[in-house]
């Protein structure tokens, strides 16, 4: 395979984000599939995932890699709580998906994986935490809002960097989310045909937004 092609079939867009809240985290991104500069075959991807029901994950990247990786992490968290008899955090959680993606991109391999996460979700006690992983594994707390290596990101954080504000309440950071992917869904080549955005609080998992973004003709 030449380095074309291979540079083609790594090359995807997506916005994700997630904003932390108060009162919980919101996860959202966009539905948009791309295979380098075309529209692939999906126009409602969901790149925000549940993993289980108590923790979400976004993604980025190669299709494969982050479909692969969510089930086996969605497996690994299920083996773990049989052995320990006990839920695991989403700290541990996210440690697994660390490490997932470290081994992932270090195999011997034509094409390494290459996807990047958001995973976020809600404890035992109530308490809420986001992470951000990046291809190579690298792990990060985040206690304001992230867009990991998603092609929206520019966008994204350029906008947050702006109106994000300490503090601010699920409902403030849903409509936040909203505006951050409007935004890169205008300026983004690889993001567009709609959005999802997911609340996480100590209540559970709730979806906040769902809509669609049509081209429309109009006669002159």
């Amino acid at each position: 395979m030449d380095s074309e092609l291979k540079n083609s079939i790594l090359k995807t867009g997506t916005t994700i984000l997630g904003i932390v809240c108060k009162d919980g985290v919101v996860m959202a991104g966009d539905k948009q599939s791309t295979l380098g500069q075309s529209i692939a075959y999906r126009k409602d991807s969901q790149k925000i995932q549940s993993v289980n029901d108590y923790c979400m994950i976004g993604w980025t990247g190669s299709v494969s890699d982050a479909q692969k990786v969510s089930k086996l992490l969605a497996a690994e968290l299920k083996l773990k709580e049989l052995r320990s008899k006990s839920r695991p955090t989403i700290k541990q959680a996210a440690n697994l998906l660390s490490q997932l993606n470290y081994s992932g991109i270090r195999k011997p391999s034509m094409i390494p994986q290459q996807a990047g996460f958001l995973l976020g979700g809600f404890n035992e006690d109530g308490s809420t935490e986001l992470f951000t992983i990046l291809p190579d594994g690298a792990i990060v707390v985040i206690d304001d809002y992230d867009a990991n290596i998603s092609s929206g990101m520019p966008y994204v954080l350029g906008l947050l960097e702006r109106q994000y504000k300490k503090g601010m309440t699920i409902k403030e950071g849903v409509e936040l989310a909203k505006e951050a992917l409007k935004s890169s869904t205008q300026r983004d080549v690889g993001s567009g045909y709609g959005i999802d955005i997911f609340t996480i609080t100590k209540s559970g998992i709730k979806k906040a937004v769902e809509q669609e973004i049509k081209a429309e003709y109009k006669d002159k």
